[in-house]
């Protein structure tokens, strides 16, 4: 099989969330497997995959950018579409000549089935393809330095924003041993951070194992790795939670949606929790671990959001000190409840409330970085420059460190470093001093 697809290559985009990445990771892991060659997406391919997005409109527009872009660099390629906007723009999709192929979500796992029939002149209809959420192979090191491990899909809560739930279809868990087999092949592989992603991964359930359990199934798992957890809904957690967040394998990183700070807006939006759940959660959590690192997300320009409901998202922002908060604006989705909705809010406010948030973010990260000055951190180490003698990595708390005379380490180990202070650049960080480097 590998020597007739030798010179095969293959190039993969993805947009929007860490469970798009982790399906990615494990598609090109499977394809290299089997012989193809990965490379760069910008560069000529045989075959090109574009896991997409659907959440706002600027991602739709992002996908079919990318989409166009690759019809540009190669016009005899043969080109799929997957993701989240594969079923919710089909038609538009469909349009468009250089696509040959839309695959769902439930089937995107046996995409290589489909791209090993066509390469070998063979026929295989999308429709043949099975159905299984869960049927990624554990991910070799491809793109990244940390291994995405997928506990869960789909969801259940039907925000009135949103349509995931219409395109990645309802909530389903993964078998526990499926996922501590999972994690186990990955630290085998060499990795030293697992990331635990899903769409609602707090509402995992699987039989009787709620996620709780499933995270004290995980970390006693033997071996030198750690678990971080991505993007966390704050409902369905219990008060057994955040004493898991001291765990020593789990890092002190959440980030943790919130989407307004406002009830009457969270209640229109059909969120399963109100302000005053949601903050004790944050006192919990960080009674639990004083200098734990929280984001969240914050939704502006929601239909009939009031200057009285953003100055409410404001005051909450600035209140909990969220070291980054990902803003963006309410993009009105086809089939949602939202999208029904009266008082619609013009662009231009939309505009000033998302820049407006953005920069209290900014601030709040410049004080986060101040309170962890002169404290050590583990780092992960991602990138090794040895013209410049640094390297770059990510500390337990999930901050992008820069280390001095790092030029020597290697990729993929953990180095005890402390934070000396925040440096400016593209992207802002904290430059480091190595204390000692563990074996």
């Amino acid at each position: 099989m590998k020597d007739t697809l030798l010179n095969k290559t293959v190039a993969f985009k993805t947009l929007g969330c860490r469970l798009n990445q982790y399906e990615t990771e494990a598609l090109a892991s499977q394809f290299k497997k089997n012989g193809f060659k990965i490379v760069e997406f910008e560069n000529p391919a045989d075959v090109y995959i574009i896991n997409s997005c659907t959440v706002t409109n600027q991602s739709d527009r992002k996908s079919r950018n990318i989409s166009e872009q690759a019809y540009r660099t190669n016009k005899n390629a043969l080109q799929i579409v997957t993701g989240c906007m594969s079923p919710n723009q089909k038609s538009i999709l469909q349009g468009k000549g250089h696509v040959n192929y839309l695959i769902d979500n439930d089937k995107k796992s046996s995409l290589y089935q489909l791209v090993d029939a066509h390469v070998r002149g063979e026929i295989l209809a999308p429709e043949a393809l099975k159905k299984d959420n869960f049927a990624y192979a554990p991910t070799e090191k491809v793109f990244r330095t940390r291994s995405f491990v997928k506990v869960q899909d789909g969801c259940d809560n039907f925000c009135t924003f949103c349509i995931i739930p219409f395109v990645r279809g309802r909530a389903i868990s993964r078998s526990v041993d499926d996922i501590v087999k999972n994690v186990q092949s990955s630290i085998g592989q060499g990795y030293k951070e697992v990331i635990l992603t899903g769409v609602n991964i707090g509402r995992y359930q699987n039989k009787e194992m709620n996620f709780e359990g499933l995270l004290e199934k995980i970390v006693a798992i033997p071996g030198d790795f750690r678990i971080r957890i991505s993007s966390l809904e704050p409902d369905g957690l219990t008060d057994k939670f955040p004493q898991l967040m001291q765990h020593p394998k789990i890092t002190p990183h959440l980030h943790l949606c919130l989407q307004s700070g406002s009830d009457r807006i969270l209640l229109k939006m059909k969120r399963m929790y109100g302000l005053k759940s949601y903050i004790k959660l944050i006192h919990q959590l960080r009674d639990a671990v004083p200098d734990i690192n929280l984001t969240t997300d914050i939704m502006v320009g929601f239909p009939d959001e009031t200057e009285k409901d953003f100055q409410a998202s404001i005051a909450v922002v600035k209140e909990l000190g969220f070291s980054h908060v990902h803003t963006f604006k309410y993009s009105r989705r086809e089939g949602t409840r939202a999208d029904r909705m009266p008082d619609q809010i013009p662009e231009q406010e939309k505009n000033r409330r998302s820049k407006n948030i953005r920069e209290i973010s900014e601030e709040n990260k410049e004080k986060y970085f101040k309170t962890m000055t002169g404290k050590n951190q583990r780092v992960l180490i991602e990138k090794v420059n040895k013209k410049t003698n640094t390297a770059r990595g990510y500390g337990e708390h999930y901050i992008p460190v820069i280390i001095e005379n790092g030029g020597n380490l290697q990729p993929d180990s953990f180095v005890n470093v402390e934070l000396l202070h925040a440096v400016s650049g593209k992207e802002k960080m904290m430059q480091g001093r190595i204390i000692d480097q563990p074996l």
